[in-house]
């Protein structure tokens, strides 16, 4: 992106977010920092930022209610940035809506690198609105004629198949547990992922050209799936 993203901290830990406020205003970034629930979500209200990096441990609210607070109001990117490494609360997280999850502690490249992925990802999104087909590598999607092809050759997919495809590309590059495909695709959660996993692996001998090693659909194993954000699949 030409202009510097706006990031807004959520970090209760002074030190924690000093150090990461100086190095993305190092970077140009602007920066502005909460140091609990109710004063990010003031900010975010008042500043509009671009991505978000949260802590879930925050003193006087759950981080979990944080963001479903955000997700009510706005899809703005949501990194969660946490000591809590459990994978329950990983998914719980993702089920929500954010779009990465970094556990301490961390190295500030990695979280550098994450941040660039979100803002590719705005930018990528901003483009695409007006966009009428999405293509990568040897697959290309026709949005107003809900055409789907592979190296030119129409390929057929069910309509579940169809509308999975759509939610894994419109959110590629993020990782979509098993409870938020169940919840969008077929509108409703469960524990039961059989539906998804069938479908998934469908969707896989369909659009992948070798199902042991998808370019496409990436597993998250014992999370989900992610569609690759890969900007340069090539044959």
């Amino acid at each position: 992106m030409d202009k510097k993203s706006t990031i807004l901290i959520i970090e209760d830990d002074q030190y924690i977010s000093n150090f990461i406020a100086v190095s993305l205003e190092k970077e140009k970034y602007r920066v502005v920092s909460g140091k609990s629930a109710t004063e990010g979500l003031f900010l975010f209200s008042s500043h509009q930022p671009d991505i978000i990096l949260l802590d879930l441990g925050l003193p006087d609210r759950d981080g979990l209610e944080v963001i479903g607070e955000l997700r009510k109001k706005s899809e703005v990117p949501i990194l969660v940035v946490s000591a809590r490494g459990q994978e329950k609360e990983k998914i719980e997280a993702l089920d929500m809506g954010v779009n990465d999850y970094i556990t301490k502690p961390f190295h500030m490249g990695e979280l550098m690198a994450r941040i660039r992925v979100a803002e590719r990802n705005l930018l990528k999104y901003a483009h695409e609105k007006y966009e009428t087909a999405f293509s990568a590598g040897r697959l290309t999607v026709d949005y107003d004629k809900r055409r789907v092809t592979l190296s030119d050759q129409e390929i057929h997919l069910t309509p579940i198949e169809y509308k999975l495809l759509l939610l894994l590309i419109n959110n590629r590059g993020k990782v979509l547990t098993h409870n938020y495909i169940l919840k969008h695709v077929w509108g409703y959660e469960s524990t039961d992922t059989q539906n998804v996993r069938v479908y998934m692996a469908n969707l896989r001998r369909k659009i992948e050209e070798k199902t042991a090693s998808p370019r496409y659909i990436l597993t998250e194993v014992g999370v989900g799936y992610r569609f690759s954000d890969d900007f340069d699949l090539t044959e």
